[in-house]
């Protein structure tokens, strides 16, 4: 952690929420303890949150991308009080690859700043229904992994695929090789028809506040008003805290750890400071990483074609 913040100089005292030991060790532990690399992510990430601004994005900018609940977070948490996310990415209602990231930036910064105090990562439940290869947008998915694997690293606790086609289950098999195996070993496949499988909800969830779509017994599913009834409260809330009288940042508190810009008073300089800071040293592996990912990515994308052209041949051949 030290040679970390030796490594940021006058940065990490000028963004105390996001330099915070604790963030330092995620991101050493997700570059493998190499203090350069962890050095080099942080810094890349204070970057782009001056120039993306994601703890400014508000209710209303991504009200539309959460209509139909393709991604939300849950009001309850897991044994463990990690925030839930849950995800339907067969309710896929809009094409646009920016604001669908916008909308998942937004549930992220939502999920991290209601964390339980002695908690930093969250668990993600991810139902398929109504999702089929047509719901695969590879450039989604290409900017999805660079925002989370760049930017949120060592978030996930654990991502339960829920019900998941069989056809999902190949495009699996091609992604897995990609992935860092301690990020494949925090997915875990349930299905609702097969009882052994069903004990992951069991030992997660408390049965009586989980969704009944994921086999609990709560029968308050997703519903969008309520939801954003919800989420501009909080929003009011947290704006009342932090410009009427809030506690000094960067005590580490799950209401602090995103606010970042708030800590400072002219973006744009600080942004051109800490662009200039960044190393220009050798790309360090997590970049390497990251494209095998992407260029598993190509190649699905590859297969989609060939899949949609022999379907469509067949069709011609029919008539």
């Amino acid at each position: 952690i030290d040679e970390v913040r030796k490594l940021l100089g006058p940065v990490a005292n000028k963004f105390p929420s996001q330099c915070c030991d604790a963030s330092i060790l995620r991101y050493l532990r997700a570059s493998n303890w190499n203090a350069k690399k962890a050095t080099k992510m942080l810094k890349e990430t204070l970057k782009w949150r001056i120039q993306y601004r994601p703890d400014k994005i508000k209710w209303d900018d991504i009200a539309q991308e959460a209509a139909r609940g393709k991604i939300y977070r849950a009001n309850y948490s897991d044994k463990n009080g990690r925030t839930v996310l849950v995800m339907r990415p067969g309710l896929q209602n809009s094409n646009s690859v920016e604001e669908q990231i916008k909308c998942l930036v937004y549930c992220m910064e939502s999920a991290i700043s209601n964390l339980d105090e002695d908690q930093e990562q969250m668990v993600w439940l991810i139902d398929f229904q109504k999702w089929n290869m047509a719901s695969i947008s590879v450039k989604v998915t290409r900017e999805t992994a660079r925002v989370l694997q760049d930017h949120y690293p060592e978030r996930l606790g654990i991502a339960v695929f829920y019900n998941p086609p069989k056809v999902f289950e190949s495009f699996w098999l091609m992604v897995k090789p990609f992935l860092e195996t301690k990020t494949y070993k925090k997915v875990k496949f349930v299905y609702s028809d097969h009882p052994p499988s069903m004990k992951v909800m069991e030992a997660l969830f408390d049965m009586e506040k989980l969704e009944s779509t994921f086999g609990g017994k709560n029968a308050e599913n997703y519903d969008y008003e309520s939801y954003a009834e919800r989420m501009k409260k909080e929003e009011k809330q947290k704006y009342s805290k932090n410009f009427g009288g809030a506690k000094k940042s960067g005590d580490g508190s799950p209401s602090d750890r995103m606010s970042v810009v708030s800590e400072v008073t002219d973006s744009d300089f600080l942004a051109s400071e800490v662009c200039s800071q960044v190393s220009d040293e050798a790309d360090f592996s997590y970049k390497n990483e990251i494209g095998s990912y992407l260029e598993g990515l190509d190649e699905i994308e590859r297969l989609q074609i060939d899949c949609k052209d022999n379907i469509d041949g067949g069709d011609e051949v029919k008539k």
